[in-house]
């Protein structure tokens, strides 16, 4: 019986990952047709992107999106093998020999979960890689974004361009206090073009409504072919940058890879920033391979008992979809109530996870021992 239960096994879950290799395909072909589509069309006034360039962004993009439909490859991909197998009647033939529902669904619970570790560990900070890569050449390419913000383990770095001048700002630490952001060690150099015209260092300086103060200043001008110095006991640069607008401009979630997030929620939260969506996102990342198990129980509840009538197997598979998408609403629902704060963020996060599992498990143990 345990050698037969071995068999049945790596055969249930060779066909479960056929189905999800197909599905995952299907699905990252149509994304990848749709992304380029609305990529041509908001580029279509751009005559200096040609097709090459808008494709590359396009693929650039893909990994990202594709990971958003995991649970519904796998939710389709165990639908569709449910459907073969019971069609061939191989299905009956397996529970009149005796494995029960549980049996059956242990090979396809435990690949699926190894495949929600493997997106996390692997494919996730390659995804994250290539969607930061798209954002920023999106924001030079199509938005034209004159201003950028980042903030690493070498501080936070401020680009602002305002009537062809550029103007960046370096500071080595940060503290955010209300509508201020107070700096260290800051340095801010005014360009013109790719040459540098004046240089200014200072300890401190705060970042406030529409300028940058500095105390102490030394000013370096390296124009007129010689450099000069000066120093200054308060020094003020206008600017359009404000503590919201670095706070809510910082690198998004999606971008950073789950091994890179815990680190960065901690230097933002050092600098005085909440850090609420990262810390939400990272959650989130952590339940991933749950809710991926939890569509697995979803699918079988559908079909793991339907009759063989073709009117049945439709019905079926139009409420697993509408399921399906109910989850997708749920997940993304209390999700906007974990970045408001209505909700925890472990609950925000876990809720959907949670209660489709509960739902699958509860209707399996049901139809099996009720």
């Amino acid at each position: 019986m345990n050698r037969l239960l071995r068999i049945l096994s790596v055969y249930v879950a060779w066909h479960v990952t056929l189905s999800f290799l197909a599905f995952i395909g299907g699905i990252s072909g149509l994304i990848l047709l749709f992304d380029t589509i609305e990529l041509l069309r908001r580029t279509a006034g751009n005559d200096s992107l040609g097709f090459g360039t808008v494709f590359g962004l396009a693929l650039l993009k893909l990994p990202h999106t594709a990971q958003a439909t995991l649970p519904f490859a796998v939710m389709l991909a165990m639908m569709y093998a449910l459907f073969r197998l019971s069609r061939s009647h191989e299905l009956l033939v397996m529970r009149a020999a005796g494995i029960s529902v549980w049996q059956f669904l242990a090979p396809p619970l435990a690949l699926t979960l190894v495949l929600g570790f493997v997106n996390l560990a692997v494919v996730d900070p390659f995804a994250a890689s290539l969607y930061d890569s798209y954002q920023r050449l999106e924001d030079s390419l199509i938005r034209r974004n004159s201003t950028s913000i980042n903030l690493d383990r070498g501080g936070l770095w401020l680009r602002e361009s305002q009537n062809g001048a550029v103007t960046i700002v370096r500071a080595g630490a940060m503290q955010a206090e209300g509508d201020v952001l107070n700096l260290r060690d800051v340095s801010v150099f005014k360009m013109n073009g790719e040459a540098i015209e004046s240089r200014y260092e200072a300890a401190a300086g705060r970042l406030g409504a529409g300028v940058i103060a500095m105390s102490n200043v030394w000013e370096m001008h390296l124009g007129g072919g010689r450099a000069t110095s000066a120093y200054h006991q308060d020094f003020w640069i206008p600017t359009t940058l404000t503590a919201d607008k670095v706070q809510d401009s910082l690198a998004a979630p999606e971008t950073m890879s789950f091994w890179d997030l815990p680190a960065f929620i901690r230097s933002s939260q050092a600098a005085g920033f909440s850090a609420l969506p990262h810390r939400l996102y990272w959650q989130s990342l952590l339940a991933s391979p749950f809710l991926l198990c939890a569509m697995v129980l979803v699918a079988s509840a559908f079909y793991l008992t339907a009759g063989t009538k073709l009117p049945g197997w439709m019905l079926r598979g139009a409420a697993g979809l509408g399921t399906g998408f109910l989850v997708y609403f749920l997940n993304h629902f209390t999700y906007a109530l974990g970045l408001s704060a209505t909700l925890p963020l472990a609950l925000a996060a876990w809720a959907p996870t949670v209660a489709t599992a509960m739902f699958g498990v509860a209707y399996l143990f049901h139809r099996e021992d009720g």
